[in-house]
């Protein structure tokens, strides 16, 4: 049976062996999928071992995905974006290659809220690696604007500078920024600690889209916010972790599965709903 894996440390808490398992279990997939967390300093040795033993493909996640991203073989164009990889299919003539399906994941789950992309103005919260990886699918759905704001101005501008060829990109610091915004992503990882950006509840108005890619079994401290300033549309990045992972699912089995259904069995698992 086909092998797969979640590499990453902690990672006992990943809900990606439920989510791929019923991915294998609707398209009628044979696959196991199971959990790995070497030490910091071992993963590099765990990932050949895994391909050395038969492996066909691996999701990874914090903190080896820059690692991953050095890794492999070959770089899908998305990759080479992001700057890091979180998927890797080892492909019929034994090269490693390393994709990015976290922006895709991202994307597509906005979609699937009816978040309207095209000539809309996004703000865009962090400038670390998520950030990175939703750049060039966010710029791909042709946006009026996409602004980054980082507590770090100096990193927003970094980003900003590395994506401008593909769209409109720019800067603010969080002093600055002046609406009004269609969306705004938290790409932060403020929410994990119960904090908050440093935004200005005047941005938040009742048409805006607000989405948190932290998840929870209850809303996140800036869906919370946002919501007592008005905003009407929050989502969780429960849906793209499901949808990111649908992705890395079409990459390693050349199937696509559906996520509505598996995104509420995920909620209820997670007792959300």
């Amino acid at each position: 049976m086909d092998r797969y894996l979640v590499f990453g440390h902690p990672v006992r808490h990943s809900k990606s062996p439920f989510i791929h398992t019923l991915f294998a279990r609707q398209t009628q997939q044979e696959l196991e999928y199971g959990l790995a967390e070497p030490a910091i300093d071992e993963f590099a040795h765990a990932l050949r071992t895994f391909f050395d033993q038969g492996g066909k493909g691996c999701n990874v996640t914090v903190p080896f995905k820059e690692q991953a991203f050095t890794l492999v073989d070959r770089l899908s164009p998305r990759a080479k974006r992001a700057g890091a990889v979180n998927t890797i299919k080892l492909t019929d003539d034994g090269v490693l290659l390393g994709d990015n399906t976290d922006g895709a994941g991202l994307v597509a789950d906005l979609k699937s809220h009816g978040v309207t992309l095209a000539d809309s103005r996004i703000l865009l919260l962090g400038a670390g690696g998520a950030a990175r990886g939703a750049l060039a699918p966010l710029l791909a759905e042709l946006p009026s604007e996409l602004l980054i704001a980082n507590r770090t101005y100096t990193k927003a501008q970094q980003l900003a500078a590395e994506f401008h060829d593909l769209g409109p990109v720019t800067t603010q610091t969080y002093e600055q920024l002046a609406g009004p915004f269609d969306l705004v992503i938290n790409s932060t990882s403020a929410s994990l600690q119960g904090a908050l950006p440093p935004l200005a509840p005047a941005l938040i108005h009742t048409d805006i889209a607000i989405y948190d890619m932290m998840y929870g079994a209850s809303d996140t401290a800036f869906i919370s916010w946002a919501k007592q300033h008005g905003a009407r549309q929050t989502m969780d990045g429960l849906g793209m972790l499901v949808e990111q992972a649908a992705e890395a699912f079409t990459v390693w089995r050349g199937i696509r599965p559906g996520t509505k259904q598996v995104l509420r069995e995920l909620k209820r698992n997670l007792g959300v709903i």
